[in-house]
């Protein structure tokens, strides 16, 4: 049984946060490029902060694009992209509200059909094929979501291998997803390989 955890960032109040908030969750997985793994869901937590300790869809949805990009280049800066990132996070949110009145939850809360999980993720701005499969497998693997078929839809991040921030349940297992990325790219080969 998968527990309720994601401890991905050395640090129990961001680690926390991507459980506790949906919208934390999103942020940080789309985050979760060209930097390393902690610092992506870590994204989230400092946002918050940031934000004056408030991390709502809605009210960034409501902000300037371009007032958010400063929020994300204050040193220091959330991503190593930050101005790109910070208009994604703005598309994201502006989604959330549209199509899910703000809560970010409503993606996948009582959703009992994988594939339909898995193209409303797909939907979502920023997430390509890959990263809405990672997504789908951490909510099962590391939430407890599971609708009926996330092992297809999610695969290969439904199996056993250490391959995505989904297995990432230690500090153990976030050496070995690194471990799998480097061998992956050392053989010329994907994630998904």
């Amino acid at each position: 049984m998968p527990t309720k955890s994601i401890p991905i960032t050395n640090d129990d109040e961001a680690n926390r946060l991507l459980v506790e908030s949906p919208l934390a969750l999103l942020i940080g997985m789309l985050l979760d490029q060209q930097v390393p793994m902690e610092w992506a869901f870590r994204g989230p937590h400092s946002l918050q902060e940031r934000l004056g300790g408030t991390l709502d869809a809605a009210a960034i949805a409501a902000m300037d694009p371009e007032d958010l990009v400063a929020v994300f280049c204050a040193k220091p800066a959330l991503h190593r992209y930050p101005a790109a990132m910070a208009r994604r996070v703005h598309e994201l949110c502006t989604a959330v509200v549209a199509d899910y009145g703000g809560d970010a939850g409503r993606i996948w809360r009582r959703v009992t059909d994988a594939d339909e999980l898995y193209r409303r993720v797909r939907a979502l701005p920023g997430y390509g094929e890959e990263k809405a499969k990672i997504f789908v497998a951490i909510l099962a693997k590391r939430l407890g979501k599971r609708p009926a078929g996330w092992e297809r839809v999610a695969a290969p991040f439904s199996d056993a291998t250490p391959r995505s921030v989904a297995d990432v349940g230690s500090a153990e297992t976030l050496a070995a997803v690194r471990e799998f990325k480097k061998a992956m790219k050392a053989a010329g080969k994907s994630k998904q390989d």
